[in-house]
């Protein structure tokens, strides 16, 4: 290609990103306060997920109120972390209940509120409170809407935990946390026993690879002697290389587990047994995402780590290209968004491994928070495609957004930020990972940067695939011509979620109607994802991400080529069949196989559950029959000596033995009338 365009004479010189100043802020000193905002943040959002519980036992209204109001006050709180930070030159931080004496071990328990985890927490505190007032609409006649409100709050207050720690045991804490409140969402509706399968499921394969993740840390916190991020990247810099890349080796397995990348990535699609609303924040904003903000943080140790970097590298390479194949041939559209998830993941990570010395991950920060934007909107839209449709398999969702005008929009944008089209926000996000992989490369990072370049390279049109595919399902069928009433002239009437109980509406009510059936918050909700989505790109032009990335123009260009090439393969494939589902093309045996997450569940079971059951029943038989066996021999073996003496004893105490006796007691008696 550069041949053919020397050849024409165009200039392509690489394009630098220019940054746009801030607004001068006004100068509101900071107050003397006896809290910080990121100890407020946190402490508002696990108080909240507590009196959530405790209020609302006859009616939802107030556990809607509390979890919504405290959600608010965390995303304001959040915004006054941005400031402090920008205020105090990058970093804020503070203490908690620390520090502990722990011995020789250092344990300060601190917070640190830095320039990216500032932002980051901005975004996880936004989407939680976007899901807590669609999930008040979404799951108005469930009984359980109070704990799981709750625990919503909770899982927020264990991110931002994450997000905004100082210290590797509280990040332990927020991390283990977030994996129980993830098991309470997955099977929140108890009822359906794939819910509950799916729930131990997530459990149980996030805790194998938590395994590695807590040796790792606590490899890394007793070399340095302390539990401080910044005292454990000072000691481990440059020091002991082997030590220091097998215990990331270890962290980076932990991650894998929790961002659903390979081995650990089939837990992820089985978790949508869970409400939407679930999906929608553990997807886009917390759990998946968790693993970057961690890696990220220790980030000059996988940079100092090259096994680390590499294994990481290889691992979210293929995961990022065999999700998006299995995107394209899911059945149901959340299980499509599901493994794009997993995709999308793995492209922060990768995006980690690629940076040259010198720079940092913001590259990798900004696609977790367009991903965050653009995930969250395009599940909430999917959840309430389902009420209307009454599933979100194919068969229930084609025509969906041409029988519901209102969802064409919000699902619109979500697909085009997902695919990366200009000027989405996916589109800016992606393109970055995309330059830091080709700079990567060229700056020499090893084998690791060849890699990822050509992983990234061969998503870009896979993902422009699944979400055409999407779409021409959505859109399937002639254009539906409605004459639009007047809103004055409407008489059915548009509900408001914390105040009015909606009506259960039949599907003879009218189209119109039941498009009306989703709350006003609701559905402001879900535009204000839609607006991040479209106008979030700009946040590369401030000094809020320090990118040190230049667009290669020619590359820029070559892959908006694949992705239109990948999408008109599609509309081609997708013609001649009657639901425009492209996939409906391929063989019986792949669509099966790519449901079933080619077998890992399965293997899952041959690899780890039989041979860790085997473990157990060995254990247990050990014990019954051979350690318990001494136990409960005793008494036998007592009664049997007793029987044989008694056989052998002539049962009369013999005259000399008497007479030693009372020579004993005759002694005793004179050394006490004597003493």
């Amino acid at each position: 290609m550069n041949d053919l365009l020397d050849l024409i004479g165009w200039p392509w010189p690489d394009w630098e990103l220019p940054t746009l100043p801030l607004p001068d802020l006004p100068d509101i000193p900071l107050p003397d306060l006896p809290v910080t905002p990121a100890q407020v943040m946190i402490l508002i959002a696990a108080t909240v997920g507590i009196l959530g519980l405790a209020v609302g036992r006859r009616s939802a209204r107030p556990a809607a109120w509390v979890a919504v109001l405290g959600s608010g006050l965390v995303l304001l709180a959040a915004i006054w972390q941005m400031y402090a930070v920008y205020e105090l030159g990058g970093l804020q931080t503070t203490g908690t209940v620390g520090p502990l004496a722990l011995g020789e071990l250092d344990v300060p328990l601190e917070l640190a509120a830095t320039r990216l985890s500032a932002l980051v927490a901005a975004v996880v505190s936004l989407v939680a409170l976007v899901v807590q007032v669609f999930a008040r609409w979404y799951l108005w006649f469930d009984p359980r809407y109070r704990q799981f409100s709750a625990t919503v709050s909770l899982f927020t207050a264990a991110m931002l935990l994450v997000v905004l720690s100082g210290d590797v045991l509280l990040t332990l804490i927020g991390w283990e946390v977030m994996g129980w409140c993830s098991f309470l969402l997955i099977g929140h509706l108890s009822a359906k026993d794939s819910a509950n399968r799916a729930a131990v499921k997530a459990l149980l394969v996030t805790r194998l690879a938590d395994v590695g993740f807590v040796i790792g840390l606590i490899w890394l916190a007793a070399g340095a002697g302390s539990t401080s991020i910044a005292a454990i990247i000072e000691h481990w810099t440059g020091d002991d290389y082997a030590a220091l890349s097998a215990a990331m080796c270890l962290v980076v397995i932990g991650v894998a587990g929790k961002s659903a990348q390979l081995p650990f990535q089939d837990w992820l699609p089985d978790a949508m047994e869970g409400p939407t609303p679930a999906s929608a924040l553990i997807h886009a904003a917390t759990m998946v995402a968790a693993g970057t903000v961690v890696l990220a943080q220790l980030f000059p140790l996988l940079q100092a780590a090259g096994p680390a970097r590499l294994l990481l590298a290889v691992l979210v390479s293929v995961t990022v290209v065999l999700a998006a194949l299995l995107a394209f041939a899911q059945p149901d559209l959340k299980r499509l968004l599901a493994w794009s998830t997993v995709s999308q993941v793995g492209l922060m990570l990768a995006a980690l491994t690629v940076v040259p010395d010198g720079t940092g991950s913001d590259v990798a920060i900004m696609h977790l928070l367009s991903h965050a934007w653009f995930k969250a909107l395009l599940f909430l839209t999917v959840g309430w495609m389902g009420v209307l449709t009454g599933g979100t398999v194919v068969r229930y969702v084609a025509s969906a957004t041409k029988r519901y005008r209102s969802l064409r929009r919000p699902m619109g944008l979500g697909l085009l930020a997902l695919a990366g089209v200009p000027p989405m926000v996916g589109f800016v996000s992606k393109e970055l990972v995309l330059a830091q992989a080709e700079h990567g490369v060229q700056d020499g990072v090893g084998m690791a940067g060849t890699i990822v370049l050509a992983a990234v390279g061969a998503s870009v049109p896979l993902t422009a695939a699944y979400c055409m595919r999407a779409w021409l399902i959505l859109d399937r069928g002639p254009h539906r011509v409605s004459q639009r009433v007047p809103r004055r002239d409407q008489e059915h009437q548009i509900i408001d979620d914390f105040f009015d109980e909606p009506a259960v509406l039949e599907e003879a009510i009218g189209i119109e109607e039941a498009e009306s059936a989703i709350s006003s918050s609701a559905r402001t909700a879900v535009a204000l994802l839609g607006f991040f989505s479209v106008v979030g790109g700009i946040l590369v032009f401030t000094p809020q991400l320090d990118l040190h990335v230049s667009i290669n123009l020619q590359l820029l260009l070559a892959a908006l080529l694949l992705m239109a090439l990948a999408a008109l393969a599609v509309w081609v494939v997708s013609r001649g069949v009657g639901s425009r589902d492209a996939a409906a093309r391929l063989p019986m045996r792949v669509s099966l196989a790519a449901e079933r997450g080619l077998g890992f569940d399965t293997l899952y079971r041959v690899v780890v559950a039989r041979p860790v059951l085997a473990l157990a029943h060995g254990v247990q038989w050990l014990d019954r029959e051979v350690l318990d066996a001494y136990i409960r021999g005793v008494g036998p073996a007592a009664r049997l000596l007793g029987s044989a003496l008694e056989r052998t004893h002539p049962r009369r105490p013999a005259p000399g033995l008497v007479l030693v006796l009372g020579g004993v007691l005759v002694l005793a008696a004179i050394g006490v009338v004597l003493t």
